[in-house]
């Protein structure tokens, strides 16, 4: 991590499931409030990204922003021992919440949510979109019983949004949130437009 950047990182995972625009916004975000990114992403989630938005991680890269392979076992993310503000998974593929739900630890990403669990840090998981089975929703309800925060892909239509951009810049704002941290991507409940 650039050591010029202030504080611990934000440790954001992609994998395969479909949502990539709302990870974006999420790492503009913390760009823009220069906060320190540690970013894993699964092989299927460069994909999807490049499916989706057209976008290589390249696109992210900043001062503070450090990524690992998700196949490095000895990653800092990997140590409970490096102090974080956090973990989002945006988006997170029903495979990957199966093994966070059951204890496999088998990539660093899957390690890394691990390790906020049992260090008791902020963890947000956005799961795929809907239907979800009901296996995915068992796991799901025992992770929220865990104490880790489940962002629903949902819009907030009584936002009355107008454009796709507008819902995932809002869903991006929501896991902002959950990590504890300011958003200004979109307006609460009669507010003015961010």
């Amino acid at each position: 991590m650039d050591s010029s950047a202030p504080g611990p990182p934000v440790v954001v995972g992609i994998t395969g499931a479909s949502g990539s625009a709302v990870v974006v916004h999420l790492l503009e975000a913390l760009a823009a409030d220069g906060i320190p990114v540690a970013l894993v992403a699964t092989a299927a989630g460069r994909a999807v990204l490049r499916e989706e938005c057209g976008y290589s991680l390249d696109r992210f890269r900043r001062p503070g922003f450090v990524e690992y392979s998700d196949a490095d076992p000895a990653a800092p993310i990997a140590s409970g021992s490096r102090p974080t503000r956090g973990m989002a998974v945006v988006p997170c593929s029903a495979n990957t919440v199966a093994k966070i739900a059951h204890g496999l630890a088998d990539t660093l990403l899957t390690r890394a949510a691990h390790v906020h669990l049992k260090e008791r840090r902020r963890l947000v998981l956005m799961p795929r979109e809907t239907p979800l089975s009901p296996i995915m929703l068992r796991n799901l309800t025992s992770l929220a019983e865990l104490g880790v925060a489940i962002v629903d892909p949902a819009p907030a239509f009584y936002l009355k949004p107008k454009s796709v951009d507008e819902i995932t810049r809002y869903l991006a704002g929501k896991v902002l949130e959950q990590l504890g941290l300011p958003q200004r991507l979109y307006r609460g409940w009669k507010e003015e437009r961010p």
